[in-house]
């Protein structure tokens, strides 16, 4: 039990990390290694999952029941013949027989393309195997009962070739069917395997198109509006040409922010505040004391990564629809905040505030809003976008995922 216990774990070892096979002790347990590393990837994770189920005791009792299985076909066997057959022979003949073809199906079960590939040759073993067993079997027989090794003999020729094709038919044929039958189911989940990584690439480079697509949709109008406010106060002589400098690199950090991160999948929060700092300061030079902003980003979530431009949207939609329509303008505060294990993300203004149809007709917010929805889904399902009444007036949106701390981000796509 010992011994079988040692080989068990072994096989299953190399089942899993075929590389250790090379480490096995032992001639034959080296064989025995380097046949199971010849077996397909399926072949070896079907075998494992087998030897798992029937380790240890589970083997015992497996093959204790098929013993009794074989020992009643036995009886019945005497019961039906008993001149010919004696009760112990017939024990003897059934479990003998029983537990060759049980093995030869196991092999078959768990080695069936290689019984494809090396048709003949297993046809071949089978054969002589079964030839050198009828063999043995008749003229032991045939001495037993004539005392003769001649009468023996010729009872080979008489009877040899009825009972080869007899236990030739008896042992191949279930095999052959066998080995049929898998190599069909063999191809069958090939086939779906190729099929699922299929659909998954196609599932990964549509999600991949969708983030680029979704990351392309920046409002054009900031960007013509911001360019007519550096005209306007370059258009005021050497007073305005400072403010118009100032505004116009606070513009440069904004858009080589922005570019550097519509490139990549997820980014840093850290560098998405930076992001929406350098916009509201554009836009603070557009609409002066009428906008008020605050950043607080705990150190803790520096490192976080969210999907990229999902803040500059939210911080975008607030302007447009919550502080440039208000005559008293308003504030804008953006947080990072842990509540209950997950991310809150909150974009909070103190502008004109919700419409009283709701927070799902906020004028022109659908598409950036959609925008972020789309954005959190595809990268991660449990991740959510809810939008309510501030408190102070104005709009609450609040974004909440799963907080990820990584130091090596995804290479920007393509």
């Amino acid at each position: 039990m010992q011994w079988y216990r040692g080989i068990d774990e072994e096989s299953l070892r190399v089942l899993q990390h075929p590389e250790m096979a090379e480490q096995v002790q032992g001639r034959v347990r080296r064989y025995v290694a380097m046949k199971l590393v010849k077996l397909t990837p399926i072949e070896r994770q079907q075998l494992h999952a087998f030897l798992l189920k029937y380790r240890g005791a589970g083997f015992y009792i497996a093959a204790f029941k098929l013993m009794l299985l074989f020992s009643a076909i036995g009886v019945a066997l005497h019961l039906l013949l008993p001149a010919r057959f004696e009760l112990l022979k017939a024990l003897v003949f059934s479990n003998g027989l029983g537990f060759a073809l049980a093995w030869g199906l196991v092999g078959v079960w768990f080695n069936y393309r290689s019984s494809v590939r090396h048709k003949f040759k297993k046809l071949l073993l089978i054969v002589s195997t079964c030839a050198a067993g009828v063999a043995v079997g008749v003229l032991l027989a045939g001495w037993s009962d004539t005392g003769s090794m001649d009468m023996a003999f010729e009872r080979l020729l008489r009877v040899g070739g009825i009972a080869l094709l007899v236990a030739g038919l008896f042992y191949m044929v279930p095999l052959a069917i066998v080995t049929s039958w898998r190599n069909r189911q063999y191809e069958a989940l090939t086939l779906q395997l190729q099929q699922d990584a299929e659909r998954d690439r196609l599932a990964r480079e549509l999600s991949e198109s969708q983030l680029r697509l979704l990351r392309a949709q920046i409002e054009p109008h900031f960007l013509f509006n911001t360019l007519g406010a550096v005209q306007q106060l370059a258009e005021q002589g050497a007073q305005g040409a400072a403010k118009a400098a100032a505004l116009t690199a606070d513009l440069i950090a904004f858009l080589r922010a922005s570019l550097a991160e519509m490139r990549s999948e997820q980014v840093p929060l850290q560098s998405e505040f930076d992001m929406v700092a350098a916009y509201l300061r554009v836009m603070q030079a557009r609409l002066g004391s009428r906008l008020r902003y605050a950043l607080d980003l705990p150190a803790e979530f520096a490192h976080a990564t969210i999907p990229s431009m999902i803040l500059l949207t939210l911080a975008e939609n607030a302007i447009k629809h919550g502080i440039e329509p208000s005559l008293r303008g308003g504030e804008i505060r953006l947080s990072a905040l842990r509540v209950d294990g997950m991310l809150r993300l909150r974009v909070q203004d103190t502008g004109m505030g919700l419409p009283e149809s709701g927070a799902g007709s906020v004028p022109g917010g659908g598409l950036g809003l959609e925008n972020v929805r789309s954005r959190l889904l595809l990268s991660d399902p449990s991740a959510s976008l809810s939008l309510r009444d501030g408190e102070e007036g104005g709009m609450i949106a609040e974004i909440v995922l799963p907080i990820k701390i990584a130091s090596n981000l995804k290479e920007p796509v393509a």
